[in-house]
């Protein structure tokens, strides 16, 4: 396809921690093999070491994330009874064991006693956190990754694109509006038009090469209220999505991409589509 005539932007970056808590909007962001530095190693699984989400769980949405030095602080946003948790952007290796997500089985390092307790808590389950180290290979779809690129704890891709303008258009379409956190984005761009990002293939950021693989299908967390925890009784916005948004069964929203294994990015950098 033709290269967009306006000014592409890249205005947001965002990590998230903990798989399924809140994320922390950056400035700039290194880039790794598993996409932004710090984003989705950690991940709170059950007794039988098995993943947690708000898929299952809505109350993770009440775990918010604040950003700390070396780390970030989690914060229950009803509870305030339970003290702030400091936890490190890295684990110290000590303990480990082997967690499943979707159909990977990986090891992990054990987080804190502290940390565990926490989470239990807040929760209202036994649950652990674990961290993905640089040492654990967990690749892309194979069928959709002849290069054995990897990926953090994130659910398929290093990095999920989303463009301002898919948000506004689906915004003017319901009766009340949500914010991006609904979709989870990790690099935010501006100045295409609505919905050009499901038709990008190979496209630059700041210089740095980056590819589309395929449209993200949307689940039930984009109708969970991050700041509250409570669903969306009409399934918004996936209702308004399916409308124009659901080709093969699937409602998409944001493109799930890969990148180069090293660089940086910041906000303000150019975003060109080849």
């Amino acid at each position: 396809m033709s290269a967009p005539t306006t000014q592409l932007t890249l205005t947001g970056l965002f990590i998230y921690p903990v798989k399924s808590l809140g994320g922390i909007s950056l400035p700039a962001a290194e880039l790794t093999p598993q996409g932004l530095r710090h984003d989705r190693r950690w991940l709170i699984v059950d007794e039988r070491n098995r993943f947690l989400t708000q898929r299952e769980h809505a109350q993770m949405a009440l775990l918010a994330v604040e950003p700390a030095y070396n780390g970030f602080l989690l914060r229950h946003r009803q509870r305030p009874e339970l003290l702030p948790l400091y936890i490190p952007f890295e684990a110290t290796p000590d303990k480990t064991l082997f967690i499943s997500i979707w159909d990977d089985m990986v090891w992990a390092w054990r987080g804190t006693r502290e940390a565990d307790d926490w989470l239990s808590e807040a929760l209202g389950q036994p649950c652990k956190l674990v961290y993905m180290s640089d040492m654990v290979r967990r690749e892309v779809e194979p069928e959709l990754n002849p290069a054995g690129l990897l990926v953090s704890f994130a659910d398929g891709y290093p990095y999920l694109l989303a463009t301002e303008e898919s948000l506004a258009k689906l915004n003017a379409q319901l009766a009340e509006p949500v914010p991006m956190n609904r979709f989870r984005p990790n690099l935010l761009v501006s100045g295409a038009p609505a919905d050009a990002e499901l038709d990008w293939a190979d496209f630059s950021i700041g210089g740095q090469p980056f590819r589309s693989v395929r449209g993200c299908g949307r689940c039930i967390v984009t109708t969970i209220n991050q700041d509250t925890a409570q669903k969306s009784p009409a399934g918004e916005p996936l209702r308004t999505l399916a409308t124009y948004r659901k080709p093969a069964n699937k409602v998409l929203f944001g493109q799930n991409v890969t990148g180069p294994a090293s660089g940086r990015l910041q906000v303000g950098d150019a975003v060109v589509v080849s």
